[in-house]
């Protein structure tokens, strides 16, 4: 396990992920009824951007510090935004926020007494600081443990409500496979809840694989949104990523659709930037 995630936190990837997680999570908090959000690889759960990781690859400042100045940006965009920004806080002159947060502190933000997580991190440094960080919140259970093997145990949540992301580090070579198992695993027992399914995408044909497989699989209501930051073909940055939703509320696709649009414009990194959004089954 070498992956990091504090040399990426911030990135365009995450401006993606998480301007679309506070989406999903703003559409569980309008009932009253107790949701459950299931994070199976939560990392360390927030990241100081000024620290020498964050610093030495400097992706930050292509993704969340392109967001310091929304002037101009018209009010239904910011609307969107202002669930996911709020929760960075300010951005300072270099567009760098105090401490960015990951998927865990974002959730926690818009859960309610009533609500409850789980946040898995098999990594032990990872989860020490997970694990600390949440320490005092009595509706978070950290687990030290392999969320592919733990998200089968945790589904059906006894709510009945909520969502699920599988966001894992893809530093293995059937991480594709593997993630695809475990989400159709946890689907066959709660085919009710939110799926959010990140992937970095790298390579095309596994990219059509997944989709391809997903499309076979029976599964009902997935959509697919894609972004790409555009840039040099023979450079071995990130240069696309992906999120595919499952059961997404009725409005999220609209609102996707606007921000993912924004944010291809706002993040591009040379030709070839766009987003692609399509149903993969459903709508």
């Amino acid at each position: 396990m070498n992956y990091r995630h504090g040399f990426h936190a911030g990135n365009f990837a995450d401006v993606l992920k998480h301007a679309l997680l506070a989406r999903l999570l703003l559409y569980l908090t309008r009932k009253e009824t107790p949701f459950r959000v299931i994070d199976t690889h939560a990392g360390e759960g927030a990241y100081d951007l000024s620290a020498d990781a964050a610093e030495r690859t400097g992706e930050w400042r292509g993704g969340i510090g392109r967001l310091a100045d929304l002037s101009g940006v018209d009010a239904r965009l910011r609307d969107l935004l202002a669930p996911y920004l709020d929760i960075v806080g300010p951005l300072g002159a270099e567009g760098r926020p105090a401490l960015y947060p990951g998927s865990p502190l974002i959730a926690t933000r818009f859960m309610r007494a009533q609500d409850r997580a789980v946040f898995c991190e098999l990594r032990p440094d990872a989860f020490e600081a997970l694990q600390t960080r949440f320490a005092r919140d009595k509706r978070v259970k950290a687990i030290h443990l392999d969320g592919y093997v733990g998200l089968s145990a945790f589904v059906p949540p006894k709510e009945r409500r909520g969502l699920v992301l599988i966001d894992p580090p893809f530093e293995q070579r059937d991480e594709t496979e593997r993630m695809l198992k475990t989400f159709l695993d946890a689907h066959r027992k709660w085919p009710t809840g939110i799926y959010a399914l990140w992937r970095p995408i790298k390579d095309a044909a596994e990219s059509r694989w997944l989709i391809g497989a997903l499309r076979a699989s029976g599964v009902k209501k997935i959509l697919r949104l894609d972004l790409c930051v555009g840039g040099v073909e023979t450079d071995t940055k990130l240069r696309s990523t992906g999120l595919l939703v499952v059961n997404p509320p009725f409005t999220f696709e609209a609102e996707a659709r606007t921000i993912s649009a924004f944010l291809a414009e706002r993040l591009a990194q040379g030709p070839g930037a766009g987003c692609e959004i399509e149903w993969v089954s459903g709508e």
